[in-house]
């Protein structure tokens, strides 16, 4: 019989694990021809169960000012919490995406180092997890793969806030129930490129299998990215967050989640276009 950890977290940590350090994504892409690499430790955790990506690699290379491929790797680690605990690790799911911007409406009077600002912009974002040849799938590390997941995302900028938000659909398999997400991220850029921001985010089941009772996961996190060097290409990334429902056995509600790590940018700014 499978861990809470592996009911609940698995899946959470693996397919809306986006934006990072966010759990939900925004339509923004690294640029024609520049890199996005993420690494970063993720942890979420209740007093029964725990899931880990220690670390979790996230590359993307932006082709074009539209698109965005990705490749997602994990180290993960599963806690079994109880009279004793136990933990398991292995890799985890290996996670491809494409994600294009298709439509993008860019400011007219405020221009910023030669480029103009993105105020809307929607994208579509598929991602298929597959299990890699190892035993972490036996063992309770991954989930049994494929798994794809559907979104849609889209931002906006008004005046000094920028709210991104996300809705998606996965398909698992193998048994696995399929799952509607939910996220919404609000906040602000400061000057040198300091974020912050709030994040509300929500997971659930759809239907039952097998007749075991449907999850839903909910949470509220603060996070944001801080440049650690000029020109502000290396930065600080994290988020911490808490379950909005008090966890039980049944529910698999988190108490706590949590993101820290570090961001390389090859090209300086994200969301600008070329005038």
């Amino acid at each position: 019989m499978k861990t809470l950890a592996t009911t609940l977290l698995v899946p959470a940590l693996l397919l809306a694990q986006g934006g990072p350090p966010f759990r939900s994504d925004d339509p923004d892409t690294p640029g024609n021809r520049h890199w996005e690499i993420n690494t970063g430790f993720i942890g979420a955790r209740n007093p029964f169960s725990g899931s880990y990506a220690l670390p979790n690699i996230d590359i993307n290379y932006g082709v074009g000012d539209r698109l965005q491929l990705k490749l997602e790797i994990p180290w993960s680690v599963q806690e079994t919490r109880g009279a004793s605990n136990h933990f398991v690790g292995g890799l985890g799911n290996s996670l491809l995406g494409i994600k294009y911007s298709f439509y993008q409406h860019h400011s007219k009077t405020r221009v910023r180092d030669g480029e103009r600002d993105i105020k809307v912009s929607l994208s579509v974002y598929p991602q298929l997890a597959l299990n890699n040849p190892t035993h972490s799938l036996a063992r309770g590390v991954a989930e049994p793969g494929p798994q794809v997941l559907l979104p849609l995302e889209g931002n906006v900028s008004f005046r000094w806030i920028r709210i991104s938000g996300e809705v998606g659909y996965r398909f698992s398999s193998k048994g696995e129930p399929n799952a509607c997400i939910r996220g919404v991220v609000v906040g602000h850029e400061f000057r040198k490129d300091t974020e912050l921001y709030l994040e509300l985010y929500d997971q659930e089941d759809v239907g039952v299998i097998n007749g075991v009772k449907k999850i839903r996961e909910s949470t509220i996190g603060l996070g944001g990215r801080i440049p650690i060097v000029r020109r502000q290409w290396l930065r600080l990334i994290g988020m911490v967050g808490h379950g909005l429902v008090s966890p039980t056995q049944e529910n698999g509600q988190p108490t706590w989640i949590a993101y820290v790590g570090i961001q390389f940018l090859s090209d300086r700014r994200r969301r600008h276009s070329p005038e």
